[in-house]
């Protein structure tokens, strides 16, 4: 039996199964969102008391001091700790980071439209909360995609989460500008960044990967913080035709497959024979891999390789799949990059290998999934900042304006919205001398 399903878009008896390719919005098993209201609750209700309780029972881990903060001191100092080599990947990582978000700052405006002084403020957040997985897992490079465009963006205070808080990860934030770290994970960590306890403060928006109880307890509480996205398995299509090597494309496949059994590896091919080769080559490299049985999960369960009769046919099911990560391992692939409308990141070229973008390249590793991406967009400074509109009316637009404001709220049924208008004008006709429209607007 072949390690990977090979489906044709041109077969009708093989619709079915891309169907299913297709179909894969997040969703968590009942009990699992019950269990997550629950949490939610009693953090919300019993603060810190529930965050200990929950934390104890599910990592084993109380606090010190009578708190999880961990001490700046220590986070600060794991940055001497790291092998050298490390921390200056970590930092060449955060220059470059910080290098492509400085230019997504959105600067306010101001205009004049005929007497109405109209003005878009933007402005940082607050407080935000940064979760990164921890545990067993070592992930830094989570921690500069999230607080650096945070920081980028003026927020005031950064807050990050994470269980069982690793060397790497607290260097990271060292690196990246966290301004307090809290050894807490799960559906409490959310509930405490979302409503605050005594120890934990609250935060106007929660970013960040993590299991499924931390995806669900994001979704929960959005409407009382605001949240980057519910987000699935990691996935990655790579469009390719008979140029491509065989051995990178099954490399780039594993390295998707290596992060979870959920994940999501597919390739889309035009070539039959290169198809038959990259499943060849799994096999091959399978054999040395150290998270080998986790690939090789994800790659029978989820993995596909799926024949297209032509280019235009393989852009066309790559934008109906809206992939979290999208490579182009094909002839001329700049020319395919206008034509590909719905993925969260575009790897053009064999060259740019989808594991660059989770290091080192500079643009955000936070993407849409599970087909997000028809509508969401990477992480940003925009995701960390507000806008608000400003208006203002000088008398003589007021009177200008009135009898259209007064036509369009009585076709809504709306009479006071028309009359509050149309009263200004009035009583400012007949009684009032001309005055400072500004300053008393």
């Amino acid at each position: 039996m072949s390690l990977m399903t090979i489906l044709h878009l041109d077969r009708a008896d093989h619709g079915d199964a891309i169907a299913a390719l297709l179909e894969r919005s997040a969703t968590y098993a009942p009990e699992v969102e019950r269990a997550v209201a629950d949490i939610l609750a009693e953090v919300r209700t019993r603060g810190d008391d529930a965050v200990r309780a929950y934390t104890e029972r599910f990592d084993g881990r109380a606090p010190t001091a009578g708190t999880y903060e961990i001490d700046p001191a220590r986070w600060r100092r794991a940055l001497d700790q790291l092998d050298p080599t490390v921390r200056a990947a970590l930092e060449q990582a955060a220059a470059r980071i910080r290098s492509f978000h400085e230019r997504q700052v959105e600067p306010s405006y101001e205009m004049d439209l005929d007497g109405v002084h109209l003005g878009l403020r933007v402005d940082p957040m607050e407080r935000v909360g940064v979760y990164v997985p921890g545990g067993t897992a070592r992930y830094p490079s989570s921690v500069l995609m999230t607080a650096i465009p945070a920081r980028v963006a003026g927020v005031g205070e950064i807050i990050m989460v994470t269980p069982g808080a690793s060397t790497e990860a607290l260097a990271a934030a060292a690196v990246a500008g966290v301004d307090r770290v809290f050894e807490i994970g799960g559906a409490q960590a959310v509930a405490a960044l979302t409503y605050g306890t005594a120890t934990v403060p609250r935060v106007d928006k929660i970013v960040g990967p993590g299991n499924q109880w931390v995806a669900a307890a994001k979704r929960q509480v959005y409407g009382v913080v605001d949240i980057d996205s519910v987000a699935g398995p990691s996935e990655v299509l790579i469009l390719a035709d008979d140029s491509a090597s065989a051995r990178w494309v099954a490399a780039d496949l594993l390295a998707q497959a290596e992060h979870d059994v959920e994940a999501r590896p597919i390739l889309v091919s035009t070539s039959p024979a290169l198809a038959e080769a990259v499943v060849a080559e799994l096999e091959r490299q399978l054999a040395s891999l150290p998270r080998a049985d986790i690939a090789r999960a994800a790659v029978s369960r989820y993995g596909a390789a799926v024949i297209a009769p032509d280019r235009a046919q393989a852009v066309a099911f790559a934008n109906r799949y809206a992939p979290e990560h999208l490579e182009l391992h094909m002839r001329e692939p700049r020319a395919l990059v206008p034509l590909l409308r719905t993925s969260g990141a575009i790897f053009v070229g064999a060259y740019a290998g989808e594991a660059a973008g989770d290091y080192l390249a500079g643009a955000n590793h936070v993407l849409p999934t599970g087909g997000a991406a028809r509508y969401a967009s990477p992480l940003g400074v925009y995701d960390f900042r507000k806008r608000t509109s400003i208006i203002e009316y000088e008398r003589d637009a007021l009177a200008a304006h009135t009898d259209a404001i007064v036509a369009l709220a009585t076709v809504e049924g709306l009479d006071a919205h028309g009359r509050s208008m149309a009263m200004r004008r009035d009583d400012l006709a007949r009684d009032q001398p001309d005055r400072d429209d500004r300053a008393h607007s």
